[in-house]
């Protein structure tokens, strides 16, 4: 007989808990991908009954006595860690009435199901009764979280993504960015009007794409066995990490689109299928944070498949898959490929003006939630950020301005810091593995990426939710997060480098 009963009556019901997971996020990546517009209602009451079965579960009163039990047992410090989740999972479950959480499944839903179609027809009149009713659920989660954490309500909400992050140190962090980062893109980009690039010139057939993100996941280490890339209108990862699901989107003028988006979602992906397989259920055997799984993407994407060496490698791939065109010439390819552009859309950007995006949605959101901004003030505050920002008329344009995220629609806010906080993460990351690699570029410019993936399996993925965010960072890296990390990697790749 066990002699910790209470312990292990709760890994049960976490493993539970995790199958059921299982099938909400498959039959989320499904409504995205490949159900027919016609079971949109059925598939967003479907997964409303589900999410309310599995809050149902989640807030068991009898959860309550299991912890109170088990904090009475001899555990390990892994089933501490355990503990440490499970409470903090009880807490956040319990502050909110089934109701709401049937009622915020059930607006998000369709929300987010009727924005495709509203986004691409620029058309925000009809978005925003939709949008209105799922913030005004969003603001009573937030209030409902406030009390039971005792943190503002804004703060709950961005408790729920990123563990211990607050705020004011969110604002911290982007306020010294907001000092220092208008300048450097300046710099950039006054360097790069000197430079003359040959833009690759399309178009580019889907199929031929379709053949090279395959190849690209692939040299990246994404296990087709346990997982599958498909298409959807905004690319994304989910799944559990026996079945990982990946999407990315096509564009036939510019290849570029999916390929950058498939190698970032590829990151996420291996972050996902990296988790112990013997921790698979428990509450340490999930990711750590929005913003730590947000860093695994980036390291991909910009840190190492935007370096000088990654791209000269994959010049001639882009001569195999679609032919040779004087722009994949591989020092015209790596100045293409590292352009800073000032541009509409977030998942386009380039690493340095990404973090405006970012502190666009970020200041926009929590007014929103904090009630000091309305639905229908959305457009205006968008316009007037991404001039004050980035320099650029967004009037009248819904698309590709304040409709082109499905994050609201969805219901999710407080995840747009974790974007940048990825970005600053990843920064830290590489330039931890640079102090034990210090050949690092020449071993990727030679196609070795075992460096990388070896450090963040070792240090990142392998250790999934046993350490708290802050932990986690200062084990992996010898240091707190140190957003200078990200100025000096942006410094070097864009004003030191050739």
């Amino acid at each position: 007989m066990s002699n910790t009963p209470a312990y292990d009556a709760l890994i049960a019901r976490s493993r539970s808990q995790y199958h059921l997971h299982h099938l909400a996020m498959i039959a989320g990546v499904d409504r995205e991908t490949l159900m027919p517009p016609g079971g949109a209602e059925a598939r967003a009451l479907a997964l409303a009954e589900l999410q309310q079965v599995m809050h149902a579960r989640s807030t068991d009163p009898a959860i309550a006595d299991l912890l109170k039990a088990a904090a009475q047992e001899e555990l390990d410090d892994e089933a501490r860690a355990d503990m440490r989740e499970m409470t903090r999972g009880y807490t956040l479950a319990t502050a909110l009435p089934a109701e709401l959480v049937e009622a915020k499944g059930l607006a998000a839903s369709r929300c987010e199901y009727e924005w495709r179609a509203q986004r691409q027809a620029n058309d925000w009149a009809a978005y925003l009764p939709n949008f209105r009713e799922v913030l005004r659920l969003s603001r009573e989660e937030a209030t409902r979280l406030s009390d039971a954490l005792g943190l503002s309500p804004y703060d709950a909400l961005l408790e729920t993504f990123e563990p211990g992050m607050r705020g004011a140190e969110v604002s911290r962090v982007f306020g010294a960015m907001r000092g220092w980062l208008p300048g450097l893109i300046a710099q950039i980009r006054d360097k790069q009007a000197k430079e003359s690039v040959i833009e690759p010139v399309g178009p580019f057939a889907f199929e031929a794409q379709r053949a090279l993100v395959r190849e690209m996941a692939e040299a990246l280490g994404f296990d087709f066995t346990r997982g599958r890339l498909d298409e959807s209108t905004h690319p994304f990862s989910g799944g559990v990490p026996e079945d990982v699901r990946m999407t990315t989107r096509f564009r036939e003028d510019d290849f570029s689109v999916a390929l950058f988006s498939t190698i970032h979602e590829t990151g996420h992906s291996r972050y996902e299928q990296g988790s112990p397989r013997g921790w698979l259920g428990r509450p340490i055997g999930t990711w750590r944070s929005m913003g730590i799984h947000e860093s695994q993407s980036l390291a991909f994407e910009m840190q190492l498949a935007r370096s000088q060496g990654f791209l000269e490698r994959l010049a001639p791939r882009l001569v195999h898959h679609f032919g040779a065109q004087r722009a994949f010439e591989p020092e015209n390819w790596v100045r293409a490929a590292t352009r800073v552009v000032a541009g509409k859309i977030r998942v386009d950007a380039d690493e340095a003006t990404y973090p405006c995006h970012v502190m666009l949605r970020f200041d926009i959101e929590r007014a929103l939630i904090a009630g000091e901004m309305q639905a229908e003030d959305l457009p205006a505050a968008w316009d007037e950020g991404m001039r004050d920002l980035l320099g650029i008329d967004t009037r009248g344009d819904y698309r590709d301005g304040c409709m082109q995220d499905p994050h609201w629609a969805g219901g999710a806010f407080g995840y747009f810091p974790c974007y940048t906080l990825g970005a600053l993460y990843a920064a830290q990351w590489f330039a931890t593995i640079r102090r034990a690699t210090p050949d690092l570029d020449a071993r990727i410019a030679a196609g070795d990426y075992a460096p990388v993936f070896d450090w963040l399996g070792a240090n990142i993925w392998s250790q999934a939710s046993r350490w708290t965010t802050p932990e986690l960072v200062q084990r992996a890296s010898g240091e707190a997060l140190n957003p200078e990390h990200f100025r000096r990697h942006l410094q070097a790749r864009y004003l030191t480098s050739s």
